[in-house]
């Protein structure tokens, strides 16, 4: 598998990914399983992501088996209302006993993984990539996951380790927001 950045000429396979995953294509019990994604991201939204450099493909041979969003905040002229509401909660948000606002950190997400691909470290290794990308550039990476979304929650936290820094509400969804450092653990000294 080859992790890299995504490039224009992924947006048509990123597009159809996403499709397949999204909230509204999927039933009540295939969401509860695999967890979703939400938003409008288009192939023309996620070719312009790729040529930003806000997005990492997980690579097999030429077929696409996932993708991750990783992004400044201030490379987001246009946010979302879930990021906007994010960055609205920032000193409520608490990374290491700080608010988010004097932290530097980076968006993590969407991810998205294809069915076929599922179960064989593939969100891992997104993640690990991840991790790579933002070292240097950010102390944390930060995502924002709805409630509602327990398989993502399961898979982010008690897989991958995030830790909870706080929740918002939009609307009538409340969201968790949970951060993972960028910054490789120190060895103890021998």
């Amino acid at each position: 598998m080859d992790y890299r950045r995504a490039v224009a000429a992924d947006a048509p396979a990123m597009a159809e990914l996403f499709a397949a995953n999204h909230h509204d294509a999927l039933t009540e019990r295939e969401r509860a399983r695999q967890g979703f994604v939400q938003g409008d991201l288009g192939a023309e939204a996620l070719r312009s992501m790729a040529v930003g450099g806000s997005l990492l493909v997980a690579d097999d041979d030429g077929r696409l088996a996932g993708l991750l969003g990783l992004a400044s905040p201030k490379d987001l002229p246009s946010a979302p209302p879930p990021v906007r509401a994010l960055l609205d909660a920032q000193d409520a948000l608490v990374w290491r006993g700080r608010p988010l606002r004097s932290t530097p950190f980076l968006l993590y997400g969407p991810v998205v993984v294809a069915a076929d691909y599922r179960g064989k470290g593939v969100g891992r290794g997104l993640f690990t990539a991840a991790l790579r990308a933002a070292s240097g550039r950010a102390d944390v990476m930060v995502a924002f996951i709805e409630l509602a979304n327990q398989a993502s929650w399961h898979i982010h936290v008690d897989g991958f380790g995030m830790v909870p820094l706080g929740e918002f509400t939009l609307g009538d969804r409340a969201y968790g927001v949970v951060g993972a450092s960028t910054r490789p653990a120190a060895t103890p000294a021998t």
